[in-house]
């Protein structure tokens, strides 16, 4: 119930910043305006995550893609400093699909490398923001993220939620937890015998 709430009054807030930010993207990079793609909800249940696109399809010379890092627009690059290319989700909210906090939902293909602590994330619904998320995000390895994760899982509370919206809020506009890279995505996960801990 609040998650439909939230969700239903933070769209109306940001109603008119989602309206600006699909016009800059049909101007910038024409449609889609949405990136769409299968994440694993609550008991690895696939479901259609939301997101406002930030690359463009540019390919070499023999038709292949290129690495998304040379993909990213200057656009794309602002919406995923300041996390706006995550409003869509809000959506993902109503529809009972996310929560407004948990662990974040990563890629299908993670769902075979996780050990059974890791797994035990997908315990409760996804999120648009986690615990994980306003204790470093990006600048955080995987062993440490999933740590936080579980954390989450065992310890989840109203309280904890509003604490971890509350402190989102500030992440967000000081830009903190972007890698020392000033990479706004981490690495791609490949199991704890290659990631380091």
């Amino acid at each position: 119930m609040i998650d439909l709430f939230g969700s239903f009054l933070l769209i109306l807030i940001f109603s008119p910043v989602l309206l600006i930010i699909t016009i800059m993207i049909l101007i910038n990079m024409g449609s889609p305006v949405l990136f769409k793609q299968f994440r694993p909800g609550r008991y690895g249940k696939p479901f259609y995550i939301y997101k406002f696109r930030t690359m463009i399809d540019k390919r070499d010379e023999n038709g292949n893609m290129l690495p998304g890092k040379l993909r990213l627009t200057k656009l794309g690059i602002l919406l995923r400093k300041y996390s706006l290319d995550e409003l869509p989700q809000l959506f993902n909210v109503m529809r009972g699909e996310l929560s407004l906090v948990g662990p974040r939902p990563l890629l299908m293909e993670y769902l075979s490398l996780y050990t059974p602590e890791q797994a035990r994330r997908h315990e409760v619904k996804p999120g648009i923001t986690g615990w994980a998320q306003v204790n470093g995000r990006n600048s955080i390895n995987w062993g440490e993220k999933f740590k936080l994760d579980i954390w989450y899982v065992n310890n989840q509370s109203i309280w904890l939620d509003l604490k971890i919206m509350a402190l989102t809020l500030t992440k967000v506009f000081k830009k903190e937890g972007v890698s020392a890279k000033d990479h706004y995505s981490m690495e791609r996960f490949k199991g704890m015998h290659r990631n380091v801990e």
